[in-house]
């Protein structure tokens, strides 16, 4: 599966996030053949968890499906670029990609604010796509937050 391919997943999960008054953004993981081993989306208010990110979520999935904290070989797809702490738990689970469709401006941390993936200081760094299916990812949000207001 492509990145493009795999954002219409993600994207699928986004809309589901507000079935629970979530923040509608979602992700897929891809293994190293290009299949999706896990996919979610914001839980925040469903959880009550600060940290339940679909990001967050699916890591942690694999993470425990495999018995393992190293998803090397792996690519995260997510319809926003991933904040700090999304970004950070990539870095420490080697993830090897990232790949987002709409940019976060006042909190993403994979571009736009700062670029923790790809920083040089860190142990590991990792490749990213930006601008998959961006104006569907956008506007998903958009729609999002101009009902609640």
């Amino acid at each position: 599966m492509d990145a493009d391919q795999a954002m219409v997943i993600a994207l699928s999960e986004a809309r589901d996030a507000e079935a629970h008054g979530d923040v509608p953004v979602g992700a897929v993981l891809l293994d190293g053949s290009g299949n999706i081993v896990a996919r979610g989306h914001n839980r925040r208010e469903e959880f009550g968890d600060a940290t339940a990110h679909a990001e967050m979520l699916v890591i942690s999935q694999r993470s425990r499906e495999l018995g393992d904290w190293r998803l090397t070989g792996h690519t995260l797809v997510v319809t926003l670029e991933p904040c700090a702490m999304c970004a950070m738990a990539a870095v420490w689970a080697r993830v090897d990609r990232i790949v987002y469709g709409a940019a976060d401006l006042k909190a993403g941390a994979a571009w736009s604010l700062f670029n923790i993936p790809q920083d040089e200081r860190l142990n590991h760094t990792i490749d990213l796509e930006h601008g998959v299916r961006e104006a569907e990812c956008r506007a998903l949000l958009e729609d999002f937050f101009t009902r609640r207001r």
